[in-house]
């Protein structure tokens, strides 16, 4: 009688085998987005990211795919990028900049978007609050606005004797703004 139990619980072990292994479910493919106003050749900043994410144990062409558009400079084309991205219906959207983030914004309202190289989130209205972001976007601000002032004082160290200083603003930028001599 042991006998008939142990072939019996052998005999459906192999049978329930076939069935286990198709249970599990294949790996999924992750497609990203990303979104930049730059030019192409400059990638540092996606390799970074491409980079990042293998050592997290994401295989490109394998298990991440990265869809990439450039704006090369001409902000106007964002949008329509970002429209493109969201019919390839990809899993998340990388933007860098503001007018990246706000053409994402503007495509979709589901998919999340990361952003980077934004100075001021808050004060552009891409996100509600720097604590609680809000809607599908969130990322890592690079607000330095708050730096001038000790940027100056230390100028002001380093050269005493300098008159003239300039700040360039970037206008599509709000709070973009660094310190020259």
């Amino acid at each position: 009688m042991d006998r008939r139990i142990f072939l019996g619980a052998i005999t459906s072990g192999l049978l329930a085998a076939p069935l286990a292994a198709e249970a599990q479910r294949a790996r999924s493919v992750w497609r990203l987005g990303f979104l930049a106003p730059g030019l192409s050749q400059d990638t540092s900043r996606s390799s970074v990211l491409i980079q990042t994410l293998q050592e997290l144990g994401y295989v490109p062409n394998q298990s991440l795919l990265v869809e990439r558009r450039f704006a090369e400079g001409k902000i106007e084309r964002l949008p329509a990028m970002a429209a493109e991205l969201v019919q390839l219906k990809v899993d998340v959207l990388f933007t860098v900049s503001t007018p990246a983030v706000r053409a994402a914004q503007s495509a979709t309202t589901t998919i999340p978007i990361v952003f980077v190289g934004v100075s001021d989130p808050v004060g552009s209205g891409v996100v509600l609050s720097l604590a609680r972001p809000g809607a599908n976007t969130t990322g890592v601000s690079t607000q330095l606005t708050d730096l001038n002032a000790k940027e100056l004082q230390l100028l002001k160290e380093i050269l005493p004797r300098a008159r003239r200083v300039g700040s360039p603003l970037e206008p599509r930028e709000s709070g973009v703004n660094r310190i020259l001599c």
